[in-house]
């Protein structure tokens, strides 16, 4: 049975609405929006017997939010201007604008979860816990980053918090995340995984088999599509003809829904009952988190295909500025915070960006290291020779 559900997402601050799309059955109504003021409102009839998993979002939590989220954007911020002075190579996908997205999914994860970041998602190693030494040491190549300087900058991974080295592949990371979730499944370890992915990734066959292995042996994964309009230079319109991204869900048997991406208390709400729905065994959850990039696709690219005009509109949605909004209204906010921290975390920076420019490059042997699961140092380094044989 198909039975779509809609909630109404704050709404003394902002018009938005939460949209569930796919086959439910009553224990599959989990997820629920929440009002203004973080009071879970009503949801459709639960099973007879089941308590409905509604629960307040505590102060401390929503401020852990707002402050992951400030402080990925002057990282996001520093990291692009270090490129535009050329202080380290190779290009940078910035995600200004979409902090809410990771910030919101992120905080409800556990350290021994695992994450399949894209291209664009460099701040979900520091959403996790990352240090940020080793952060700027990826994005300058030196030995003391977590690839030794193998990689694209932004494609870091951080293995001690499982969060998975990303591609150039588009949509790549997500069968990657896939057989994580399937050998944590097979292992009833309780743990989870998270692939991200923008809204061109779906219309690549990796993002689909991915969801339909997933639904089809009930994963312990969540797929999360920033949807930011344009995947490079191509509008969603040539993408897809489906309004919501979440819609697609309907193919795989699995739940999707739709939130704000620019609201972290709705997106952390949705991600929080869909991690729950995960570890409790019923399988993979698609959540499309409708958001936008504010610049180009990399810092190379002026974006002069999109109209001035979209941009401010979406500059004007602010996540930051629409928490900085909900936590005034909590009593909760104040522009003395907010300099305290932004004072506080530049100083971060500095020594981040200090520490990664003193570090050494590794040794041009390294590149011979950590590429196949056997060692090559030595047939590449003493090359043999063997006369042909006739």
């Amino acid at each position: 049975m198909v039975s779509p559900a809609l909630w109404s997402l704050h709404p003394t601050a902002w018009p938005f609405t939460i949209a569930w799309t796919g086959a439910w059955t009553g224990k599959d109504r989990e997820i629920v929006a929440i009002t203004h003021k973080a009071e879970a409102v009503s949801a459709p009839a639960q099973t007879p017997g089941e308590k409905p998993a509604f629960s307040l979002i505590s102060n401390e939590m929503l401020l852990h939010l707002y402050f992951t989220m400030v402080k990925c954007r002057m990282l996001e911020e520093r990291a692009r201007l270090l490129f535009k002075q050329g202080r380290f190579t190779g290009n940078y996908y910035a995600a200004v604008g979409q902090e809410a997205c990771v910030a919101g999914v992120v905080a409800g994860l556990e350290p021994e979860d695992a994450i399949g970041p894209s291209h664009r998602d460099f701040i979900t190693n520091f959403a996790k816990g990352a240090p940020l030494e080793k952060m700027f040491a990826q994005l300058y190549a030196r030995a003391a980053s977590p690839d030794k300087g193998h990689s694209s900058p932004a494609h870091m991974g951080y293995a001690p918090l499982n969060v998975i080295a990303p591609s150039s592949t588009i949509a790549a990371q997500l069968s990657i995340a896939t057989g994580v979730a399937l050998a944590d499944k097979m292992k009833k370890n309780g743990k989870i995984a998270v692939a991200f992915s923008g809204e061109g990734a779906t219309s690549l066959g990796f993002w689909h088999e991915a969801l339909n292995f997933a639904a089809v042996h009930s994963l312990p994964i969540l797929f999360v599509c920033q949807n930011n309009l344009w995947a490079e230079s191509v509008n969603v319109k040539f993408q897809t003809k489906v309004q919501d991204i979440s819609a697609k869900a309907q193919a795989y048997g699995i739940p999707g829904i739709t939130v704000d991406g620019n609201d972290a208390v709705a997106v952390y709400r949705v991600a929080h009952e869909a991690i729950l729905r995960a570890r409790k065994g019923r399988g993979p959850t698609l959540i499309e988190c409708k958001t936008y990039r504010w610049y180009g696709h990399s810092e190379i690219d002026p974006a002069r295909y999109r109209d001035p005009a979209e941009v401010e509109k979406w500059k004007a949605h602010d996540p930051i500025a629409n928490m900085e909004t909900y936590l005034t209204a909590k009593n909760l906010f104040s522009a003395d915070l907010k300099q305290q921290i932004v004072d506080s975390f530049n100083k971060e920076l500095d020594a981040a960006v200090e520490f990664a420019e003193k570090s050494p490059y590794p040794e041009p042997e390294e590149a011979l290291d950590h590429v196949y699961s056997f060692s090559i140092r030595d047939r590449a380094l003493n090359n043999k020779t063997w006369p042909p044989k006739y």
